[in-house]
Parts: structure tokens; sequence; C-alpha cells
């Protein structure tokens, strides 16, 4: 297995052999996928090993996918904390080819998963996995037009707990959540980096520079298809980033809930006002008195929506939105309502935008 961190080739590593055809990429989940495609339109096409609306914390490799990653010369994934099996798998069934983890490349922001079920006055910064740069500041990434500039990124690759995130394996399938009741006995350790970094548009940006020049590396010949899309897509990413931010603007103090705790990324980039989460990071179940501890702090502090997901127990939303007395909406993290391919991300990203700018603007 050889360890890609895109932002370093050109200080710290041989040039990859330029292959005689483009090189066969594998992405872990659709959003991963979607950037991906969009880099090598009008080159070739990715394959996806975690189909939309499949959990990937519990994720399972069917035959036909297995021998596509076994031909693979690149593995573009996350990183373990989303999905361990997966992984294991890609060391096993794809030991030759190059595995970059996106979670680990520099300039990447990490958060740390959030403890309890409230998180109204939390201070937003203190879980922050690294003393990161605003990445909001980001407009320049569009002139990127040579993308081996970036050897001073190397102090950023700080991600040494990315290891410590085996435990993660042994969850239940998350589309079978009526009995998640039963699942505290497991004793889950949820330390460590949150894995829901796709939903900041900003970490999108600093990925599709580096998945760009590794594929580059990869792929000379085809290097400047690679770059010119690269480059769009950068422009196309800002733009949305800022129309969000224009869109949420109003909604910003609105409290709310969500159904499981995959969004702090989103939240954080544009300073939204989650109250708390009935489900921890994972997925895992929500106890007595996690339930008990967010009825209370919506008593004392009326929430605007409580959003949901499709993967998840309906009867759990019912009672979080004290049966209808509250919005809801839906949101979709993983793009399971979006056409597969590269507009993905970017639906995606807006359709949570969307989701939260409609149900956030009740008042309760």
């Amino acid at each position: 297995m050889k360890r890609s961190f895109p932002f370093l080739l050109s200080a710290t590593m041989i040039p990859a052999a330029a292959f005689a055809e483009p090189p066969k990429v594998v992405t872990d989940i659709a959003p991963v996928h979607s950037l991906v495609a969009s880099i090598m339109q009008g080159v070739a096409t990715p394959e996806l090993m975690i189909e939309p609306g499949i959990s990937p914390h519990h994720y399972s490799m069917r035959p036909s996918q297995a021998r596509a990653l076994q031909t693979a010369d690149l593995v573009v994934f996350i990183g373990p904390e989303l999905t361990p099996g997966l992984v294991d798998s890609f060391e096993s069934i794809a030991p030759d080819a190059t595995h970059m983890e996106l979670l680990a490349v520099p300039e990447t922001t990490t958060y740390q998963f959030r403890e309890g079920a409230v998180f109204a006055g939390v201070d937003e910064h203190e879980n922050h996995d690294a003393d990161h740069d605003d990445h909001a500041d980001h407009d320049d990434h569009a002139e990127h037009d040579d993308h081996a500039e970036h050897d001073d990124h190397a102090d950023h690759a700080k991600h040494d707990d990315h290891a410590k995130h085996d435990d993660h394996a042994e969850h239940d399938d998350h589309a079978e959540h009526d009995d998640h009741a039963d699942h505290d006995e497991h004793g889950h350790d949820h330390d460590g980096i949150d894995p829901h970094a796709w939903l900041d548009p900003v970490n999108a940006q600093v990925w599709v520079q580096a998945i760009a020049m590794q594929i580059s590396e990869m792929d000379p010949s085809n290097a400047t298809i690679y770059d010119t899309n690269a480059v769009t897509l950068l422009a196309d990413l800002q733009a949305l980033t800022h129309k969000i931010e224009t869109t949420l603007a109003p909604v910003q103090d609105a409290r709310f809930l969500v159904m499981h705790d995959a969004y702090q990324y989103f939240e954080r980039r544009f300073d939204l006002s989650l109250t708390g989460s009935l489900l921890q990071g994972d997925g895992t179940a929500a106890s007595a008195g996690r339930v008990a501890e967010l009825t209370e702090e919506m008593e004392r502090e009326a929430v605007n929506c409580v959003f949901g997901e499709r993967q998840y127990n309906s009867d759990l939303l019912a009672t979080l939105a004290a049966d209808g007395q509250i919005a809801t909406a839906m949101i979709d993290p993983l793009g399971s309502e979006q056409p597969l391919g590269a507009t993905l991300y970017s639906g995606l990203i807006s359709g949570v935008a969307e989701a939260f700018a409609e149900c956030l603007a009740n008042e309760n």
C-alpha cells in the first residue's frame, strides 16, 4: 500500500510512474466520487464502492466491487473513521494501489466527535482537531493552475489519532434503528475525528486540489485536462459556498435539533446554532438519559426545527418534534437523492442548505 499526501509530492516523493492509460480510481462514498468524477471528466470515470443511501459506517462489500478494487491504481476515501471495514479491504485487496486518505490531506479542517446530547452554549472551537487557519478565505484557489505549489502545507499533516477508530466496525446496520436503545452496551469509544468532513465545502476545495495533483502525477499525459477541470470545480465550489453563506445568514440564530450528529462541519462553516443531537456522530443509539437531556433543553429553549435522515426510524423524529408541534425536515448527507456523478456534490450541499434555510425559518 502506498499512502498519498499529495501536497507534499513535489518535495518528498519520487514522481509516480506514468500509466499507459488513465489510472483506475476507486472511491468510497458518493460525495467523494462526485469530486473525482468532475476532475476526470473527459478522460475516465471513477468507480464507487458505497452507493448513496447505504450507511458507510456498516458497509459490506459485494464480490463485484471487490473485483473492481483489485484492479484499482488509486483509492480515494475519507478515512478509517468513516469506513473502518472498507479501509481494511483496501489494504488486503488492493495493497499495490495508492491509498489517498482525505482526512489526512494537509489543510483539511477536522473536528473531534462531540460528547453529550446538548451542544448549545459549547465553545464552537473547543474541540477543533488542530489550530487551522480560517479556510473561508480560499478565494484564490481558483488561480492555482500549478497545483504543485503547496510544499508549505507539510506542517498540517497531524492526524496520528486516525488509527484509533477500529471500534467503529462493531456497529449494526444503520437502516435498522428501531432497536437503537439496545446498542448502549456496545461500549463505543467516541473520541477522535468526526469523519463527516465532506459537509464543509471548503474541505472539498482542499481535496479537489489534492486529488487533481495526485491523478496528474499518475497520468501526466492528461494533466492539463485534470487541472482545467479542477480549476473550474474550485471556482464553482467557492461560488456555492458564498451563495450558501448569504442564504443561511438570516437563520443563523435559529435553534434546531438533528437526529444524527453528522453536521458540525456544515454548522461551523455557516455559523448555525445547533441545540443537540439524538444520536452520536457514529449513529450509536440514544439512551433514555440522552432523550431526557434533549427534552429538558427543548423545554428551556424552543427549537425551530428537527432534522431527520431517511435511514433512521421516523418514530424517533416524531418524538423529538413533539408529535408535530415542531417543524421537521429531512437532510441527505450522502446525496442519495442526487444523480450519481460530477454534479452530485454541489447538489448535495445545496440541498442541505435549502433544507436548513426553509425549516429554520419556522417559528415555534
